[in-house]
């Protein structure tokens, strides 16, 4: 009895002096109902292994180290989402970019490239961004976002600007031409994909039609990120490697570099456009809670 007098006694220090607000038991986070349960997150407050949390957008997370109120939408080493029937993740993607943290990494983009639209152009080739450990994952995400990032002027530009280079994409020793014209191919999406045997190849690849509507690229968001990510997950380049293989293989960043626009960047030739790619880098790495990883330049 008297333990438990004592233990009442501190509970209402620590309510009177405010304190007890500033703390989620972990236990907590533990039951079945734990959704139900779940305080409303607040930055600064001290949250505990396991505490699960509803924060501002509605969804909930579960703090996966100690923390001191780190937002959950950034901050994805303290925090994982949660889902209300279980536990884990509720996005059946398991991206490991939030809406969040994308919008973050691209404050001033175009509107065409959205969210849901990359969400779903992920099917297309469901090893990006899930191949490896969580680091990996999320390095991979990272550095494709961050190549795209330069590729589009931060995801403003969908098609390339200097019209007077369209014309040039037509390669008419492929046997099946340009049928969409001889200034159809010009670059579009988020790798600013262009020739007419790039638009030929992606589509054949993803099941579109593209060497005829080249313009689905600059019209359809999904279409848009699946060219991207052709590109990323299939593409050489001027490169010895994928970008994917680079980042699953942990050759680099720089060998992603290499394989987007190596022929014109790497071995100094343009190193204020590497030095772009690999800020870029570092900024998301760093929203994504992750490290760079070595070999970041060509």
């Amino acid at each position: 009895m008297r333990r438990h007098r004592i233990l009442a006694l501190l509970i209402a220090i620590l309510v009177g002096s405010g304190l007890a607000a500033v703390f989620v038991p972990a236990a907590t986070a533990a039951t079945a109902d734990a959704c139900t349960s779940a305080p409303n997150w607040s930055a600064g407050t001290w949250y505990a292994t396991g505490n699960v949390v509803r924060y501002t957008d509605g969804k909930y997370y579960i703090a996966e180290h100690d923390n001191p109120g780190y937002d959950p939408t950034i901050s994805t080493w303290f925090w994982d989402p949660y889902s209300c029937s279980g536990g884990g993740d509720p996005d059946p993607s398991g991206f490991v970019v939030s809406e969040a943290q994308f919008n973050q990494m691209f404050p001033n983009r175009n509107s065409f490239y959205t969210y849901s639209g990359l969400k779903a152009a992920l099917g297309a080739y469901p090893g990006f961004a899930n191949t490896g450990s969580d680091t990996v994952k999320k390095q991979e995400a990272a550095a494709f976002l961050a190549n795209v990032n330069h590729e589009t002027g931060g995801l403003v530009h969908i098609v390339e600007q200097n019209q007077a280079n369209y014309p040039h994409y037509c390669d008419w020793s492929q046997s099946y031409g340009c049928p969409a014209g001889q200034a159809a191919y010009y670059g579009r999406g988020p790798i600013q994909l262009s020739w007419n045997f790039n638009y030929k190849a992606a589509g054949d690849a993803l099941g579109i039609d593209l060497l005829n509507n080249p313009w689905l690229v600059q019209n359809d968001a999904a279409v848009a990120w699946k060219t991207g990510l052709w590109y990323w997950n299939t593409q050489n380049g001027p490169g010895s490697m994928t970008p994917h293989n680079a980042m699953v293989n942990q050759a680099g960043f720089g060998q992603t570099i290499r394989s987007i626009n190596g022929s014109l960047e790497c071995d100094g030739k343009n190193p204020a456009q590497v030095q772009s790619r690999v800020n870029s880098y570092t900024q998301f790495t760093q929203i994504l809670g992750v490290p760079t990883g070595s070999n970041l330049y060509c």
